[in-house]
């Protein structure tokens, strides 16, 4: 059962490039500065972590999540740094390390890397990868980077990159220890890699009932065991945006959420967007949409069903003024997360 005194509460972005209140786009510069607003924003109001993707096209601001980090780290002073997701396939892991170490410096200690594969493949070709590499480029790195983060020399040779023998790589941090989480978005391959390298796994979870998980955040426990593992926690990331009413959050987001999944949507293939669909997930699935009272109930069963003990909420999707972002900030820190810990007790 989810303590809910333990529960952790996060916010997740990926920079999604935004409008401006009166309907014209924002510039990019400003969509990087408004993150950083945000992320003092949850800073403050004592959510427990910040993380900022990456993306490498034009509907998203951010294709360099670590200097933005770097940036918030300055003006936060409690909050954990982290990333959602770095794409490590397309990645450095020494480089992922160097930069993650500095961000843990000028953080204090608040530093943390979330490594996927991402939903997107455009940083593949992009930094010179093969596609058909997808699989072993993810494997190998991510053991690297475990070694790296051993903070010890390193001994390592692999496919992708060039072998390290007895290598120290700098900087060190002060704490010998930066956070780090796998993202996992419905594979058991990936589930079972998470547990046998003893990795918190986060679940990308974007569709449908979160309940439908639960045999994922399972087998993965049951791994654990089989590899003699000790118990590693579970964290669930999905959309949603809170407003004062059901129906005030669904009219923000249902045009933003349009523009955003429906651009994907088409370059994939998918059926059109219908605003049925998007109030069945809402109302059914992992559409995290509506006042302080429905998302608390959703996140409720969202947890429990799971046995997550951390819930990050993606509050920006598609171009979303900034505005009303900061206002689904502060319901979600304020409103939300005391109800769902009030159910959970009760």
């Amino acid at each position: 059962m989810t303590d809910p005194a333990k529960l952790l509460f996060g916010l997740d972005t990926f920079g999604d490039m935004s409008d401006r209140l009166d309907g014209t786009p924002e510039t990019v510069g400003q969509v990087i500065r408004n993150v950083v607003e945000q992320a003092v924003l949850a800073d403050e109001l004592g959510l427990h972590a910040f993380n900022v993707g990456e993306h490498h096209r034009d509907d998203f601001a951010v294709s360099a999540p670590d200097t933005v980090l770097a940036g918030i780290a300055t003006r936060t002073s409690r909050i954990v740094l982290g990333t959602g997701v770095t794409v490590l396939s397309s990645e450095d892991p020494v480089r992922v390390y160097q930069r993650f170490a500095t961000i843990d410096a000028l953080s204090n200690g608040r530093a943390e890397i979330t490594a996927g594969r991402g939903s997107f493949t455009e940083s593949f070709p992009l930094f010179g990868f093969e596609l058909s590499d997808y699989h072993v480029l993810f494997e190998e790195k991510l053991e690297l980077l475990l070694s790296l983060l051993e903070e010890g020399p390193v001994t390592w040779s692999g496919k992708t990159r060039s072998a390290l023998n007895n290598q120290q790589v700098y900087p060190k941090t002060d704490g010998h220890s930066i956070g780090l989480r796998v993202g996992v978005g419905g594979s058991p391959e990936s589930v079972v890699r998470a547990a046998r390298l003893g990795i918190p796994m986060a679940l990308a979870i974007i569709g449908g009932d979160p309940a439908r998980f639960a045999p994922f955040s399972k087998l993965y426990r049951d791994q654990l065991q089989a590899f003699g593992r000790p118990e590693l926690p579970v964290s669930i990331h999905s959309p949603g945006h809170i407003a004062e009413t059901d129906e005030q959050a669904m009219e923000e987001l249902w045009p933003q959420y349009l523009a955003g999944f429906g651009r994907i949507g088409r370059e994939r293939g998918w059926s059109p967007m219908t605003k049925d669909h998007f109030l069945n997930e809402a109302q059914h699935g992992s559409v995290y949409a509506g006042s302080p009272e429905t998302v608390a109930n959703k996140i409720v069963h969202a947890v429990t069903s799971v046995g997550a003990s951390r819930f990050d909420l993606k509050f920006a999707n598609g171009p979303m003024p900034h505005e009303q972002l900061m206002s689904s900030i502060e319901l979600y820190a304020t409103r939300v997360v005391p109800l769902v810990r009030d159910k959970l007790a009760g």
